[in-house]
Order: structure tokens, then C-alpha cells, then sequence
């Protein structure tokens, strides 16, 4: 799995980038229901953990949050930044095309901005199936591979694929996802995206 560029790794540590997250992100893509997310909840490329931060801030009824990233660097940000949460929270360097969990170990896997981070999203996908239980929930968001999503990419120096969400809901229905949808986010060429197992 490719790493962030250098350009994102910085921004994404920036207090501006927690503002960002807590003020537009979270209210737009966490889904509406509490219950949604269910108790064990799994986040795939974490980065600096500033959004999994924000999601256990507005969901205190989440017993159990996996933050992975494949970047030692980034894990060990992650793991200051959620120190404050205790047990609910654990940090792992782990790849997210290889994830090490059990089939069926969360009630929801979700990945914000990371899919376009992968060289093989769909694999990425595929094993975030696998670790979702009977009815857990794969949502996130990510830049499309749109004017401005393409602008970012360029911007940000990032050098991996793009998904194009018609692309993105194919490979969620091929997965075996129900209530697939695939969104616009209405934040620089971004889409939300979520399915049912």
C-alpha cells in the first residue's frame, strides 16, 4: 500500500485539519443513526487519527475503535492523539489490503480519505468485507476522480489511483453489499460512500 505524499502527512496534522474534520466532515458523513456504527468499529488508513478522534467524540456508544495505517509515523500520531480515549481506542500498523483480523470481527469498517492513498482499492474493499459482520456497515468518504478530486490529487503530489464512483459502486454491489449508496460529499470533488453486508 502507498503512504501519504509529504504534503498530506503535514496537513494532516494541523490543528486547521481537526477543525476541518470536526466542524464539515464528521456531521456529513458519519451516518445520521448513532446505532449505525454499531460498538466495534474499524478505521483503515487513520492517518494522524484526527477523524477518529471526532467520530469517538460524537459517538460515545462506540465500546471499541481499531485506527490502522501502514505508516509507522502515522500510527504513532494516531496513538498520541487518541491516548485520551483509554480502552475505547487502539491504534495498529497494519496494511489495509491485508488486514489481520478475524472474518466477521466488527460491526463496521469505515476508511476516510484513504482509498485513493491504495494501489489495489479494490482489494482494500474486499478484505473490509471480510472483517465486517452479518449486517455491519462499510461507509467513508473519498475524493472522485473528478475535475476538483483530480486538482487535489495534483496539489497534494499524491502519485495512486483515483476512484471514480461509478467504479466504487460496482465493486461494493460485486462485493455483495446491500443499500449501496455513492454520494457527493459537496467538498472539494469528494463522495460518501456506504453498504450493508
Amino acid at each position: 500500500m502507498a503512504r501519504m505524499s509529504d504534503l498530506e502527512s503535514v496537513f494532516c496534522r494541523t490543528p486547521p485539519w481537526r477543525a476541518f474534520a470536526r466542524r464539515f466532515v464528521v456531521p456529513r458523513v458519519l451516518p445520521r443513526d448513532p446505532a449505525a456504527l454499531g460498538a466495534e468499529v474499524l478505521e483503515i488508513g487513520c492517518g494522524s487519527g484526527a477523524m477518529a478522534a471526532e467520530v469517538l467524540r460524537a459517538r460515545p456508544d462506540i465500546r471499541r475503535y481499531v485506527a490502522t495505517d501502514v505508516d509507522p509515523a502515522m500510527v504513532a500520531l494516531a496513538r498520541r492523539q487518541l491516548a485520551g480515549f483509554g480502552d475505547r481506542a487502539a491504534v495498529e500498523e497494519v496494511d489495509a489490503s491485508g488486514l489481520p483480523f478475524a472474518d466477521g470481527s466488527f460491526d463496521a469498517v469505515v476508511s476516510w480519505l484513504m482509498l485513493h492513498h491504495t494501489i489495489t482499492w479494490e482489494q482494500v474493499l474486499a478484505d473490509a468485507v471480510r472483517v465486517l459482520r452479518p449486517g455491519g456497515l462499510l461507509a467513508g468518504y473519498d475524493l472522485s476522480d473528478s475535475r476538483r478530486g483530480r486538482f487535489v490529487h495534483r496539489v497534494t503530489r499524491s502519485t495512486v489511483r483515483m476512484v471514480a464512483p461509478d467504479d466504487l459502486t460496482a465493486e461494493l454491489e460485486g462485493l455483495g453489499l446491500g443499500d449501496v449508496t455513492v454520494r457527493p460529499l459537496g467538498i472539494a470533488g469528494a463522495y460518501r460512500f456506504s453498504g450493508r453486508r
